[in-house]
């Protein structure tokens, strides 16, 4: 069963939108709505909408939307019971004993104690006699008791089994063990997936174990496995330690390649670094960041690979208006080895002189180009020219004057041929976004129109109908002698369904009551639909001419699907009439 519809009704009541998003999402009030830069990708211009009079929200660059409900699930990777807890909890709530079903939050939570159950065995292995082996390798690597205490860092036994019958002896099944992505299903038996590896426990924000990073002690491949994707584990999702740096008490993140790099860099003191968990910095990690910063310092490996990897990670913050400095590290491939080497003091150094990505574009542009001849000059300045198009006035002027007096070149001039290639820029990208917007339209209509043999304009009335329904209820008068059978199978005639079902019984139509019954896709399409009939001058008059439009489509659809040969005079008479 359901969560009951009147605490949905008391959590609605006590729980406003705006107040939930703005703790993740920097909001700014536009007539009745509120904006901000989406949460669910990256932009520079603010597509993402908050709609306090409907408690909804919708991404017109991404089509992401939904409820309150919708928005924590969505922001903290939760399923729809965890996420009523987190908004109850947050409303001073207590959940209703029982009377809905809530097997997959049980799921998590049996997950989470399989994956705690299992860091502990790891560390209480690691300090045992017979762990000596993975003890040793931490101590090796400079890192103290307190350090490997605080980290919780582990030792996986030599062997195919041994977490398994641990995990057995405390009443755990098999089945949960292998979805926590600690055990196989061999050709004859389950068996450990870390074994013989020194063991980095994954801990979320909120303090749960929810993967691990195992290493080899020698050079036998893989030299590391990490958890596969689970319940409760997306590694796009997630930075290491973010659980400790975000109570660093500072408003930057020192970010880094690998999980000795940011333990290191904690037991140095700098406990606000944190590291992408096993892959490449994703999008999603950038948006994390920037709810628990505002700047980011990039500390990568200073080999080849760290330096691509420093330029993917400017391009993927370009989007936000986080702040990224950049460190020139010496004395070492990384920071856990410089450290090592010259002592926290020195690393401190360089991360107090990093340059930001304007400076470290300009640097890598300089070493490109011989500037001492005059067409290497041309060619550094018309790089640099595109580097500053994307950069403030202030941030301009400031650099404008510093070429200028580098490489004895007019400053208006280089100025004016800014403001030239800014203004083409700025036009390209008014042309891109119109031409994206136009064809992402046509594209879903499109289809749509294939998928269910329906018109773009039958679909567009559709939309508009549940749309003006959902934001008028007293339109339902009109719908008595509607056949919801003439709507487009599939999103159109199960949302109208839906919503007359709850008028029918006298029960409230607002977005979080649908949270449950609709997919995370449909919930930001239903949205995206409201938003975009909340305006409308004659809801009435809109409303009819919506159902005629869908009545004249749903005929020519008849028509096209009939075959005439077979049809009497009087059938054929009857359907033109």
């Amino acid at each position: 069963m359901p969560i009951s519809d009147s605490f949905i009704n008391e959590l609605k009541l006590k729980t406003d939108i705006e107040d939930v998003i703005s703790t993740y999402v920097t909001l700014k009030r536009r007539g009745r709505t509120f904006v901000g830069l989406c949460p669910f990708h990256n932009e520079k211009t603010p597509s993402f909408t908050v709609y306090p009079e409907t408690q909804s929200f919708y991404c017109f660059g991404c089509g992401a939307g939904g409820d309150a409900i919708g928005f924590v699930k969505k922001v903290e990777n939760l399923d729809y019971v965890d996420a009523v807890k987190t908004l109850a909890g947050r409303a001073g709530l207590q959940m209703p004993e029982e009377g809905f079903d809530d097997s997959l939050a049980k799921q998590r939570k049996t997950i989470l104690a399989i994956n705690r159950e299992a860091a502990r065995f790891f560390h209480s292995y690691m300090m045992s006699e017979e762990g000596r082996t993975g003890l040793n390798y931490f101590l090796n690597r400079g890192l103290s008791r307190n350090t490997i205490t605080k980290f919780g860092l582990g030792y996986a036994p030599d062997s195919w089994d041994s977490l398994l019958k641990h995990l057995k002896e405390k009443g755990f099944r098999v089945s949960d063990m292998e979805a926590a992505g600690l055990v196989k299903r061999g050709q004859k038996s389950y068996y450990d997936i870390f074994r013989n590896r020194v063991m980095t426990p994954i801990i979320d924000v909120r303090g749960n174990v929810i993967a691990f990073g195992g290493r080899v002690l020698d050079d036998s491949k893989p030299k590391y496995i990490n958890t596969s994707d689970t319940m409760v584990y997306k590694k796009t999702n997630e930075l290491f330690a973010l659980n400790l740096a975000k109570d660093s008490g500072r408003d930057t993140l020192i970010l880094c390649e690998g999980y000795m790099d940011v333990i290191a860099m904690h037991q140095a003191g700098f406990t606000n670094a944190v590291a992408g968990c096993g892959t490449a910095l994703t999008s999603e990690q950038v948006r994390l960041i920037s709810r628990y910063a505002s700047e980011v310092i990039l500390a990568y490996d200073a080999d080849e690979a760290g330096q691509k990897a420093v330029n993917k990670a400017i391009n993927l913050f370009s989007n936000t208006d986080i702040k990224v400095r950049i460190p020139l590290l010496k004395g070492g491939k990384d920071p856990d080895e410089i450290i090592k080497k010259h002592g926290k003091e020195k690393f401190a150094a360089m991360l107090e002189g990093a340059s930001n990505e304007v400076e470290f574009a300009i640097l890598g542009c300089r070493n490109k180009y011989n500037i001492n001849t005059t067409q290497g000059k041309i060619d550094f300045l018309n790089q640099c020219i595109k580097i500053l198009s994307g950069v403030s006035p202030i941030e301009q002027d400031l650099y404008l004057s510093r070429l200028s007096e580098e490489l004895g070149v007019d400053k208006e001039s280089i100025k004016l041929q800014l403001k030239n290639y800014s203004g083409r820029k700025a036009y390209r990208e008014r042309r891109r976004n119109q031409n994206r917007e136009v064809s992402d339209s046509m594209s879903r209509n499109f289809k749509e129109s294939r998928d269910f043999d329906a018109s773009t304009r039958k679909i567009k009335a559709e939309d508009r109908m549940l749309g003006l329904l959902l934001h008028h209820k007293k339109l339902y008068k009109y719908t008595t002698d509607f056949d919801s059978n003439m709507l487009t199978e599939g999103f159109h005639q199960k949302i109208y369904n839906l919503v007359i079902e709850r008028i029918r019984s006298n029960l409230d139509i607002d977005l979080i009551h649908f949270s449950d019954l609709l997919s995370d896709s449909e919930m930001g399409r239903l949205s995206g639909v409201i938003a975009r009939a909340a305006e409308s001058t004659s809801p009435e008059s809109e409303f009819k001419d919506c159902m005629q439009i869908i009545e004249e489509e749903y005929g020519k659809e008849q028509i096209k699907g009939t075959d005439f040969n077979s049809l009497s005079d009087d059938e054929f008479r009857k359907m033109f009439n």
